[in-house]
Parts: C-alpha cells; structure tokens; sequence
C-alpha cells in the first residue's frame, strides 16, 4: 500500500491547478492522470481564452505546460486509472487498474466531466476541426459562417443564441417538434432572426476534414421525410454533460444529475478531507479557466486542512 498526505484525480485545468498549488507549499501530491490525460482541451485545437496567451494557444500545449509546472514544484504523475474508492476512518483508500493500492489524507476530486456525443461517424475526428461541444470557446472561429447546434433544452438554446453573434446563420437540430427547453429560452431562439429551427432532425452523418473543417451535415428525418443535406462550417453538439462522478457513488453527496455537491463558497464536500473543483462539480460554466480557479481553491483548502493536523 502507497501512503501519501495528498492525492489529486485527473489531470485537466482543475487538477493541474490544484498540482501547482499544493506542491508550491510542500504537500507533494501525486496526480493520478486518469482515462483523459489533460482533460478536455486536448481535445480542442486553439484556445483563445484563457488568460496570458495573446495569440492562443493549442489544447494539448497548454495542458502540457501546466503539467511540466506542476512538476518544477515537485508534483509527481501517474498514468493509472483508478477503480475503486473506499473510506478507512479518516483516510481515503484508492485501488487502480495497475492493481496498486492508495492510501492517502486528503484527495482532491477533479475528474471532470464528459460531452454527450452523438455517436456517428466522423464526430470524434472531427472534434476540434469544425465539431465542438462549447459554444463559448468555440464560436468565434465561425464569424459569418453557417453553424448547426444539435440540442433540445436550455443548453442548446444558450448556444444557439451565443453564437449567433457570430454566425451567418445558426441551424437549431432537434429530433422532435418541440423543444424540451424553458419556456423562456425556447422564445428567444424562435424570436431570433438569425435562428432557424429544423424541427424532427437528427444528424445522420457529417462531411469535412481536418484541413477544410466540417462542409456539411446529413439530416434524417424522424417522420418518413428525405434526407437533407445542409451546408455548414460547424457542428456544436449541445446534449449535455456527465459528470465523471461514478466512483463516489454512495460516498460523496450528488444532485440528481451525478454532480457533486460542494459547500457554498468552498470546495469541501461532505466526506471530511475530500475536496471537489473543476466540472465534476460545475453544470453552468465548464470552462478551463473557472475549473482552474476552483483547482487553487482545493488546493488551499487541502492545505489547510492538513495544517490543522488532519493528517
């Protein structure tokens, strides 16, 4: 069995944040990289918001230049997965898929969260190249471009709207004649000029490359019509979110849709010395730059507690 003060679960904005932090005050965690090592942006090619970057930078280099700073400061990676999480008095027990057991005080959960795909051909290599799942770090790229959202609730109407700043016209996909979303987000994207809803449509297939990005999408219609063939320069898919929440199953508190559940103002659960951040706990923001801030957060609340001699 591996002891150590502090183990931190994925390796994305949030966890390489809290890397950064609790190694600089000298808890020399171990970051367990997980099934995604760097999270979602390396999934993403340029990103273009997070803070210090003039020019953007790809997804994968800036997760790569967080990991080699959590590093100088003395945090150190593994490349396992982990299976099991059990509770032994104060401590937090892990079993990995290299059949390695962990015993560690404190555990920062930053596990993220995965996109709902569609699970069509195509969509995972296009993803980056004219797919998205985030409107907000995304849309610019498509300034006077046709863009399709796929989506019925709130999420999808958010982005349709979103990026209809952007778009030369924005395609709302849904696969029935009517929207699951609030009554107030359905009006808006019906009262916007620049929204076209393509009622009882689901996407069927999707044309493009990495060198010329997405050119077109196939329809399928729900109620016997033809296909249709629709030209554009982007797919967002807009059907949700899971939270990577599965392992604390009957340990940590959840909502009803697998989030964990934080203190207000804080990043402490309900299990003492379990500490959350990043999207695993976030359903309205998502992005690199707030799981980053909620990283820092864990990682001083970490601290602390271990100062105050719960270790």
């Amino acid at each position: 069995m591996i002891e150590r003060k502090l183990i931190i679960l994925g390796s994305g904005p949030a966890g390489l944040t809290a890397a950064i932090y609790a190694a600089r005050a000298n808890l020399e965690p171990l970051v367990i990289r997980g099934p995604l090592p760097g999270g979602q942006l390396t999934t993403t090619t340029e990103v273009e918001n997070f803070p210090g970057f003039r020019d953007g930078i790809m997804g994968p280099e800036l997760m790569i230049q967080m990991e080699e700073q959590a590093k100088r400061f003395g945090a150190e990676f593994s490349e396992t997965v982990v299976r099991e999480v059990s509770l032994q008095g104060g401590k937090k027990i892990l079993k990995t898929s290299d059949e390695k057991t962990y015993l560690c005080s404190a555990l920062i959960v930053a596990t993220g969260a995965t996109p709902r795909l569609l699970g069509i051909p195509n969509e995972r290599d296009l993803m980056g190249y004219g797919v998205s799942t985030c409107a907000t770090c995304d849309g610019a790229f498509f300034k006077g471009k046709k863009i399709a959202v796929v989506g019925g609730g709130d999420s999808a109407c958010e982005e349709s709207n979103f990026l209809s700043r952007y778009g030369e016209k924005v395609y709302l996909i849904h696969r029935r004649g009517e929207l699951r979303a609030s009554k107030i987000m359905a009006e808006r994207v019906k009262n916007n000029p620049k929204i076209e809803i393509l009622w009882n449509k689901e996407v069927e297939g999707i044309k493009g490359d990495k060198k010329n990005g997405v050119t077109e999408i196939t329809l399928k219609s729900t109620t016997g019509e033809p296909d249709l063939k629709l030209a554009c320069s982007a797919l967002f898919v807009a059907i949700g979110h899971t939270p990577n929440s599965a392992l604390f199953r009957g340990i940590l508190e959840m909502d009803e849709a697998g989030y964990v559940v934080k203190k207000p103002d804080s990043t402490t659960t309900n299990v003492s010395g379990i500490f959350v951040c990043g999207d695993v706990a976030d359903h309205v923001f998502r992005q690199a730059v707030t799981a980053a801030g909620t990283g820092c957060m864990a990682a001083m609340e970490a601290e602390r507690w271990l100062s105050a001699g719960n270790d």
